[in-house]
């Protein structure tokens, strides 16, 4: 099979040759497809380019060490770096670029385009994940493609098509799976314990949320979860997030969402997801944003959460109703 290359693929790697400094960036709140995604590239860079200074910044997530480790945010020496984004389309969800002096900047991103101007912009909102587009870069041009770099983008490219159930599965996406797999020869099947693998009280958490999801009008479901829950069951609010495609063929429901206080950093969380009705437009009205069908929001008041639980219940009924008719 002869794979044709991007132009913009071209203008990347000519860009990521072009500076000795990059600074490589992603979300807060990384899920396995933004850190994959970031520590891949980064690696590659480096490989590729051992002169140059590559960091992956922002705050480490106990949960996937397995990735590897991030770099110090210690811009003091650097400036006119370039700034590379993944997996994010909004500045102020940029992790870890306080006070970086930085020349231009690069995003790779499969959500739609938000606020941020960059000077290379690779948006691909029919992508299954960063990690598909990030080793579509790395495999067409000379960037290194090794195991370990391998194993990360696998990680990421799964994770974020949720075992490549999501409608946002198409054939490139196998076709870059298997390129991936074909030409770093990773043993594939023992990465799926790194993402699926839990401990006991995961799975008790688990139960409580399956015990204790509110379901209205058999269109709609909600939990809201307190800190006073996540002591209880001894985990994160990374879990509660990471948890919700675990509720995705439920029949009862075509929108759900789980609400986490996170106290650490005075916000409420919302992670929201969807079988039929649009909802990132409702998570633009309340600090978030995402996919059509899979979106989150980070929240200042409950009385903002109870405006948007009333708005996706309504599209949830409307589209349940038009199901109907």
């Amino acid at each position: 099979m002869i794979y044709i290359t991007k132009p913009i693929i071209n203008q990347i790697y000519k860009k990521i040759k072009k500076y000795n400094t990059i600074v490589i960036a992603r979300h807060i709140s990384p899920d396995p497809d933004a850190i994959a995604s970031q520590i891949a590239l980064r690696d590659s860079i480096r490989e590729s380019f051992p002169g140059k200074k590559v960091l992956a910044v922002g705050i480490g997530v106990a949960k996937f060490k397995a990735y590897g480790t991030l770099d110090k945010q210690d811009y003091e020496n650097i400036k006119d770096a370039l700034l590379i984004v993944l997996d994010v389309p909004n500045m102020a969800r940029v992790d870890g670029i306080d006070n970086l002096k930085y020349k231009e900047i690069l995003r790779i991103d499969h959500h739609p385009t938000m606020d941020i101007q960059a000077n290379i912009d690779w948006c691909d909102i029919d992508c299954s994940s960063t990690c598909q587009m990030v080793s579509e870069l790395i495999m067409d041009t000379k960037l290194v493609l090794n195991k370990k770099i391998a194993n990360n983008l696998f990680l990421g490219l799964v994770s974020d098509s949720d075992r490549f159930l999501l409608k946002n599965t198409t054939a490139h996406t196998f076709e870059i799976t298997a390129r991936l797999i074909r030409e770093s020869e990773i043993d594939f099947p023992s990465l799926y314990d790194i993402l699926y693998i839990r401990p006991l009280n995961e799975i008790k958490f688990m139960a409580y949320i399956i015990n204790n999801l509110i379901v209205e009008d058999n269109a709609f479901a909600y939990i809201k979860i307190t800190e006073d829950v996540l002591k209880e069951y001894s985990v994160d609010t990374a879990t509660v997030t990471n948890m919700i495609n675990s509720f995705n063929f439920v029949e009862d429901y075509y929108v759900w969402c789980f609400i986490v206080n996170d106290k650490r950093n005075d916000i409420i969380k919302v992670s929201i997801r969807s079988r039929g009705p649009v909802i990132n437009e409702i998570a633009n009205k309340y600090n978030g944003g995402g996919h059509k069908l899979a979106s989150g929001c980070r929240i200042k008041e409950e009385e903002d959460v109870n405006k948007l639980l009333e708005e996706l219940k309504e599209a949830a009924i409307k589209y349940k109703e038009s199901k109907e008719a």
